[in-house]
């Protein structure tokens, strides 16, 4: 195997990182004047080409050296465009719906912001934990695929690189806050891309094809599996993105619309280009001998498998990658998982030395937490599957003419839909408590060959619906028995008062005035959670 000596590979590792920590102390250096305000957001100031490295360099992690190489060992090449489409072409959600929610919450930066504003604080901080806890776990992943990362391609004891990583990205990020970890990720997000093409040229160059072994796979046929994917992870992944605050607050970031939408087209292109590249390399792996097929065991090995039959300069320059792609990431999450808490926990009202510190502590129990070495999908798929019950009710609200959405709706959905899964596992396992409880967690993984998975996929999002219309009936009937029995007008469907962006209170004074005069039964109701 071409693997670099291990004082080469202890160069190459500590030598980048030492770069990404003198370029993001300095950064954060030349920022140490910016207000608590700037520390956490950057509010319109962004234009669209950095945007789109940023969304880049958020997106992917070295996590996906692991799972877009193994679909391919899995579901061939359906497996491979399905899930390079479904990962890159969510990031235009955000083209679309960042410029009405920051219409609707200027003052915000984060998802959850709005959900507040809307629904109310009980299901504002039923979001924020959701958040808080996706963006906690996918920091525990991008560690855990980091040291796993290292271990592949060096030999060494990937450990120290992980805790190398936190001291660097928590001293830049405590100094800098969330702009420090933007430019750093335009950096990052550019290396990335030039590296990923000199990598697939290498690869290419390097890799021998054994046609027999093409025909042998049957990677180029379709699967059951693959077709059920097709439903799957857009669901997944694009719910799991309205959990991320790193994407929000970029979007928020953008200095117009038009630039977030220059920002996230670009963005979806390249990551979709990447992350196919990525996926290929599964088959490559394949082909070549490198995986020997049918080995599902070890399928998420597969990228590394293939490197092992190229020279140590090509792993070298991996090293590089990997590196870039883990720190990108993992700052954002820092950044995000600070900001999100400041804003949703203590209202921004934290002193930013209180908040810098909480940076540094935070990052103990995810490097904790990481050293179990946990299966990184599986971690994916617990996030995923919260989020397709929570986010189809939460986006709702979004639309005017559902004014009689509540708060009280979207959570009594969002848990419905959740325990729909398990009710789907009672039935799906015949009344077994045990296994319908383990389908909460996608205990037997993404790719049984059953229907299990799919069956979850489909009971969260449309069992959260159900649960939330259901709940919203009750609060009504409710409601309306509440008024027949006191003698008041059951005031439940009035339309709000209309919101002025900028104004006091969503309105200007006058405007208020003027408009309670002419429909006194008209009433504002966004942040009630009844």
């Amino acid at each position: 195997m071409g693997v670099p000596s291990t004082q080469a590979s202890n160069a190459i590792l500590y030598l980048t990182y030492g770069a990404f920590l003198v370029v993001g102390c300095y950064i954060a250096w030349r920022l140490r004047h910016q207000s608590k305000t700037e520390w956490l957001s950057s509010n319109k100031t962004q234009k669209g080409i950095p945007l789109a490295f940023n969304f880049i360099a958020s997106a992917l992690g070295s996590g996906i050296l692991f799972t877009y190489p193994e679909i391919a060992t899995i579901c061939g090449v359906q497996g491979v465009v399905v899930y390079a489409l479904a990962s890159a072409l969510p990031l235009l959600i955000f083209g679309y719906l960042g410029p009405i929610i920051r219409r609707k919450c200027p003052e915000g930066f984060v998802l959850t912001e709005w959900t507040r504003q809307r629904y109310g604080a009980v299901a504002g901080l039923f979001l924020s934990v959701c958040t808080l806890i996706t963006i906690f776990l996918y920091m525990v992943s991008e560690l855990s695929a980091m040291q796993q990362i290292v271990t592949a391609l060096t030999g060494l004891d990937g450990l120290p690189a992980i805790i190398v990583e936190c001291a660097v990205t928590t001293i830049y990020t405590s100094l800098g806050g969330f702009k420090v970890s933007f430019i750093t990720d335009n950096i990052q997000g550019v290396m990335v891309v030039g590296l990923i093409i000199l990598g697939v040229i290498t690869v290419g160059v390097e890799t021998h094809i054994q046609p027999a072994l093409i025909k042998e796979s049957g990677f180029l046929d379709a699967s059951l599996l693959g077709w059920q994917l097709i439903y799957i992870l857009p669901v997944a992944i694009l719910t799991n993105d309205f959990f991320l605050s790193g994407f929000w607050m970029r979007a928020f970031a953008s200095r117009t619309d038009k630039d977030l939408w220059v920002g996230v087209s670009i963005a979806s292109i390249a990551v979709l280009l990447i992350l196919t590249l990525v996926g290929v390399s599964g088959l490559l792996a394949a082909w070549s001998g490198a995986w020997p097929l049918g080995d599902a065991d070890n399928g998420y090995l597969a990228f590394f498998l293939l490197l092992g039959q190229l020279p140590a300069w090509v792993v070298g320059i991996i090293l590089v990658m990997t590196v870039s792609l883990s720190t990108a990431a993992f700052d954002s999450f820092q950044s995000a998982l600070i900001s999100t808490g400041s804003n949703d926990l203590f209202r921004n009202k934290l002193n930013i030395w209180v908040i810098r510190l909480l940076v540094v502590v935070l990052i103990v129990p995810v490097v904790v937490v990481a050293l179990k070495s946990p299966d990184i999908l599986q971690i994916f798929l617990i996030s995923d599957l919260v989020s397709a019950a929570v986010v189809p009710v939460l986006v709702i609200g979004l639309s005017d003419k559902c004014y009689w959405w509540r708060g009280f709706d979207f959570v009594v959905g969002s848990l419905g839909g959740i325990f729909t899964v398990f009710l789907f596992g009672l039935v799906y396992y015949h009344g077994d408590a045990v296994l319908a409880s383990k389908l909460l967690i996608l205990e037997g993984g993404l790719y049984a060959n059953d229907w299990s998975a799919f069956g979850a996929f489909v009971a969260a999002p449309f069992g959260g619906l159900l649960w939330g219309f259901g709940a919203c009936g009750l609060r009504l009937a409710t409601l309306w028995v509440v008024a027949r029995v006191k003698g008041q007008r059951f005031d439940a469907l009035d339309r709000p008062i209309p919101r002025a962006p900028g104004a006091i209170g969503g309105m200007d004074e006058d405007r208020e005035a003027e408009r309670v005069l002419e429909h006194p039964d008209d009433k504002a109701i966004y942040g009630k959670f009844f």
